[in-house]
């Protein structure tokens, strides 16, 4: 397949962009668009077969479930059978934005993109140019990010096309994404609000507008086996480069010793060694490549950096990497589910 490369210019020749994508799209084709979280793989989310090709072009699980993109709080009443008020007040609060419902879908919204499920994940995105996509295409967008099912996820246009080109019809390529981690994802399904993943929102935030929100313990544990994922991300291993990713756990100076013995013992086999840390601490470890993802007093910032540098992993051809544990308040709590997953649960506590 040949892939339209496309770049916004942010003037009136962006027209023929968001032309061309929109006919993509109601023809049944697959768009990848940036978004403020990360870029998305986007398809017609109320054509079975549009969305199948999503599932095909990541390789990705059909069990787990897509977020639907919607660009006015009326598609809400379109696409959920069971608005409540919870859903009116998020919306309200933080959309458009990096905040993801789970509610009880409609009958027009089809099994394909719910996993099977009888609840559908909606968001509205802030980012311009996917709120202008699906306003001109006039559908729906099913949207997972653009990305090779479990590698990390992209946050520029470069990313998608390493991934994507040859695979799906269409890439609009714009600046880097601003926040950097997928969204918020919040099921008000049943009675009790259930956080499923932590995002830019924080479990605070949304406590603060709905009162009692719970977190579902497959954030820390990882979800059991045979159980279907009630939303994106839940089940399957994540953001894994190909490096080996472990995260030492513990006091700072008892982190730094351990980070540097794993990487002097691997140094010795002759493989090559990666560190994931802090700008603090970036002069402390010897690895063949160091990576800073920011100050432990910018949280936001580590988010963006993050799958940037698994990605990096991989293009510097690491065999093993260390990360130190990152603060784990506000968006530095989807920092660690991030790094979590992408390690497979392997924390070396010291």
């Amino acid at each position: 397949m040949k892939t339209i490369i496309s770049r916004i210019q942010h003037n009136s020749e962006d027209s023929i962009v968001y032309e061309k994508a929109s006919q993509i799209l109601k023809e049944g084709g697959l768009v990848a668009f940036p978004t403020e979280t990360v870029y998305g793989l986007g398809a017609d989310a109320l054509d079975e077969a549009a969305s199948a090709k999503i599932y095909s072009a990541k390789g990705r699980p059909s069990d787990n479930p897509l977020i639907v993109h919607i660009a006015d709080t009326d598609a809400l009443y379109d696409l959920s059978c069971q608005v409540n008020e919870r859903a009116l007040k998020l919306a309200d609060k933080f959309w458009p934005g990096p905040l993801t419902m789970i509610l009880k879908k409609s009958p027009k919204v089809p099994d394909s993109i719910t996993g099977g499920l009888d609840t559908v994940a909606i968001r509205m995105p802030s980012h311009p140019v996917a709120s202008r996509l699906i306003k001109e295409s006039g559908v729906y967008i099913a949207a997972p990010s653009a990305n090779i099912s479990g590698k990390p996820s992209p946050t520029t246009g470069e990313h998608v096309i390493h991934d994507m080109d040859g695979r799906i019809d269409m890439i609009i390529c714009d600046d880097a994404s601003k926040i950097g981690v997928e969204s918020t994802i919040v099921d008000i399904s049943g009675q009790v609000p259930i956080l499923l993943r932590p995002g830019f929102i924080t479990i605070e935030q949304l406590r603060e507008t709905l009162g009692q929100v719970e977190i579902d313990p497959a954030i820390q544990n990882g979800l059991a086996k045979g159980v279907v994922p009630r939303a994106p991300g839940m089940k399957y291993k994540h953001y894994s480069p190909n490096a080996e990713v472990t995260i030492v756990s513990g006091q700072p100076a008892q982190v730094e010793e351990k980070i540097n013995s794993l990487v002097l013992e691997k140094k010795a086999l002759g493989f090559k060694t990666g560190v994931l840390c802090n700008t603090e601490d970036f002069d402390k470890y010897s690895a063949d490549l160091v990576i800073d993802l920011g100050s432990k007093t910018d949280e936001a910032g580590e988010a963006r950096q993050l799958f940037a540098a698994l990605r990096r992993l991989d293009q510097e051809e690491i065999d093993f990497a260390y990360s130190e544990e990152f603060t784990s308040h506000d968006v530095g709590a989807a920092v660690m589910n991030r790094l979590v997953k992408a390690a497979g649960h392997k924390i070396i506590h010291v």
